[in-house]
């Protein structure tokens, strides 16, 4: 690991020679300038991790150089060094965004402590820009069609305000990506984002699951100034949904700086939650409404997948590329991201061509047979289900609740479906 720099800017040559000795010896590489003048222009030569700043300098004092600094977008931890400062450069250095002041004549000791202090908070900061960075890449619209401009056009909209948002749209459509989307774009991306899968709630247990029960906390309280995302809502029972539509209605209008976010398969919710969420409604649609958007949905999640589990970079035949487009993708999003993992794990060639596809998504001898192979369509339907529930589980690595979350369904419905189509699997 390169060891961190330090900038020392004082007119004092007993100052300079002292901090650089001790920096030294603790490990820092260290560079002295006397003047405000020279550090902006040493830092703009190179970067550094944290500046040792004098205020009383001649020429540029040090509160000019601080602000200097930031309005040229330099990011280094600032702590500001006085003989004899006073509440009032505290407070102005402060807003500047100086970490803190130490004292001449310096304490080494504390002058250290400070240091340490101001460069772990710096490196917190730029982890959490490059999480927030990340995570507006991961939940990014990808696409050009029309679909795909519409739901950018409708995030715009959604993160001007606080206001309930319902999203509404077929499994794997990509709607908690949305939610979260509109969370990272939104007034408080750093502010927390919790998941309430409401398909496990039943009128009994709202109160404990948002509110806490005991020691535990509940989701509003784990919510507070972020977004509670309400999952699959529609999935509540009627008396569920009423005792629901009560509780946000009454503890969440009165708990400030909570952004209610909802998801649905379905728009037909009772009238008093309909009534609270849909304030700004979002239809989201199935891939096979966007299939000019397949092809750039399926290399971003090819790279992703490369570089998840560094593979060796792989690029998509326009063979496989025809055939993603023309397949009809009842899972969707998410089951065309679950391919492109399978793919980027088990193709060796560089190259994935539509021979590498299933069959029944690459137009294959079982897919062009398909429909002649059953008795019924009730079976055809039981075979697809079969395929789809299979090859959840094995994406899964045998998890069965991840499966089920994969596919939109609850772990109890996944095993049902599973038992019910076990002879064939």
């Amino acid at each position: 690991m390169a060891a961190q720099r330090i900038l020392v800017i004082d007119d004092e040559p007993g100052v300079r020679t002292a901090l650089e000795g001790i920096l030294e010896d603790e490990g820092f590489q260290v560079e002295c300038v006397e003047t405000g003048e020279q550090g902006l222009e040493r830092l703009g030569d190179r970067e550094f991790d944290a500046v040792l700043l004098d205020v009383w300098l001649p020429g540029v004092d040090g509160l000019e150089t601080l602000q200097r600094l930031r309005e040229r977008n330099f990011d280094p931890a600032v702590v500001m060094i006085s003989g004899h400062g006073t509440i009032e450069t505290a407070v102005r250095a402060t807003k500047l965004g100086a970490f803190d002041f130490v004292e001449k004549p310096l304490s080494l000791e504390r002058t250290l402590l400070v240091l340490r202090n101001a460069l772990r908070q710096r490196n917190l900061e730029r982890m959490n820009t490059r999480l927030l960075e990340q995570l507006s890449r991961d939940t990014e619209i990808t696409g050009n069609s029309e679909v795909a401009q519409g739901l950018r056009r409708a995030v715009e909209i959604a993160v001007k305000s606080d206001a309930p948002v319902f999203l509404v749209g077929p499994h794997g459509s990509g709607r908690e990506t949305l939610a979260r989307r509109i969370h990272a774009t939104g007034r408080r991306p750093d502010a927390p984002f919790v998941d309430v899968p409401c398909a496990a709630l039943d009128e009994r247990s709202v109160d404990a699951v948002l509110f806490g029960s005991g020691t535990e906390r509940g989701r509003i309280d784990l919510a507070a100034r972020g977004c509670l995302f309400l999952g699959e809502i529609d999935r509540l029972a009627e008396a569920t949904q009423r005792r629901l539509a009560g509780v946000l209605d009454d503890r969440v209008r009165r708990a400030p700086g909570i952004r209610v976010l909802a998801s649905a398969s379905s728009a037909k919710l009772v009238g008093e939650l309909s009534r609270f969420l849909d304030v700004i409604r979002i239809d989201v649609p199935s891939l096979r409404r966007r299939a000019e958007d397949i092809p750039l949905l399926a290399e971003r999640f090819m790279h992703e997948a490369v570089r998840e589990y560094a593979r060796e970079p792989k690029r998509l035949a326009a063979d496989a590329l025809d055939a993603l487009t023309a397949w009809e993708w009842p899972g969707n999003i998410r089951e065309l991201q679950n391919l492109m993992e399978r793919l980027v794990l088990f193709v060796e060639a560089d190259e994935i061509r539509a021979a590498d596809l299933p069959a029944i998504v690459a137009g294959g001898p079982v897919s062009r047979d398909l429909y002649g192979s059953f008795e019924s369509l009730e079976a055809g339907f039981a075979e697809f289900e079969r395929y789809h529930l299979s090859h959840a589980l094995e994406d899964s690595a045998g998890d069965t609740r991840l499966a089920a979350a994969r596919l939109g369904l609850t772990p109890e419905e996944f095993r049902r479906r599973i038992k019910d189509r076990r002879k064939g699997m």
